[in-house]
């Protein structure tokens, strides 16, 4: 039987997973599959590959993790949006996957191309949100389906609170855990976990984390997640911006110290969005592995 997230996070001790993006030329691609080879004896829990807006890199997704699934011992994980797909293209990718071995599916609405911020239309044939996603998925076969959740809410939900029973829809449609977008504060996480039991959802909460190591990347969490990078350590971070060196050891010391803390506050998992390069990743997780917590 094929291992699933599922297994993982019921297997008791916090999960470690990396986050992959289909790369767009040779280059990229190589630079990829040396991350992976780099990645792959720290033994993580799972991985998982993205999926282009609209979805412009389903062939590649699918190819990745197919790959992954087949020549490494990795266990992969196939991001799946709706968006631009009718069911009908939606099962027929699901189909390809699960002829792989792949099993485990994050389900996505997913961003509208080109313009992330531009208006959502649902496909014709489509589905209007992940939780239809998630239903289809079980109906289809026996996947372990996970879902995004936003610590600082989506942008496009009206509050945290709207957000909030968005997750919960989702949790009761079925889904097995959820992955976070980045944040940078621990507290953003604990809200978020707290307004979801509240609301009588259990779903496990695997954080997601990426360590800045240049100043450029703050810009880069902010688009990527539509919440402001936390004004205090911006500071901080602004105070050695002209040091790329001491950039990149703060880095590297917050995202491990913030990883530290969240594992010490029960979060179930950490998932590093690692940009297709493996060595931040590789010094945080020897950070957590040594324990230092000073």
């Amino acid at each position: 039987m094929t291992r699933t997230v599922r297994d993982a996070l019921a297997d008791g001790g916090p999960t470690f997973s990396f986050e992959f993006f289909p790369p767009k030329t040779d280059d990229e691609d190589r630079l990829l599959w040396t991350t992976i080879r780099e990645l792959e004896p720290l033994q993580p829990s799972f991985v998982s590959v993205t999926y282009g807006a609209g979805g412009s890199t389903r062939a590649k997704t699918v190819e990745i993790t197919e790959r992954i699934a087949t020549d490494t011992t990795l266990l992969p994980v196939a991001h799946l949006t709706a968006v631009e797909h009718s069911v009908h293209e939606l099962r027929g990718i699901t189909g390809r996957l699960a002829a792989a071995g792949v099993t485990n599916v994050l389900a996505l609405r997913g961003d509208p191309p080109g313009d992330p911020q531009a208006e959502w239309v649902r496909h014709p044939e489509g589905v209007e949100y992940a939780s239809d996603l998630i239903e289809l998925l079980h109906g289809w076969g026996d996947f372990c389906v996970g879902a995004a959740a936003f610590p600082n809410g989506h942008p496009r939900s009206a509050s945290l609170d709207d957000d909030t029973s968005r997750l919960v829809q989702k949790c009761r449609a079925g889904v097995d855990y959820a992955v976070t977008n980045m944040f940078f504060v621990a507290e953003d996480y604990l809200r978020l976990r707290d307004r979801v039991s509240a609301a009588g959802c259990d779903v496990p909460i695997i954080a997601g984390l990426m360590p800045v190591t240049n100043i450029g990347m703050i810009r880069r969490s902010e688009q990527l997640t539509g919440a402001p990078f936390p004004a205090a350590l911006g500071e901080r971070f602004a105070a050695v911006a002209d040091d790329p060196k001491a950039v990149r050891a703060m880095g590297i010391y917050e995202t491990s110290k913030l990883a530290e803390r969240l594992l010490d506050e029960g979060a179930p998992g950490v998932h590093f969005y690692t940009l297709n390069r493996s060595k931040a990743t590789r010094e945080v997780w020897a950070n957590l592995a040594l324990g230092v917590r000073a």
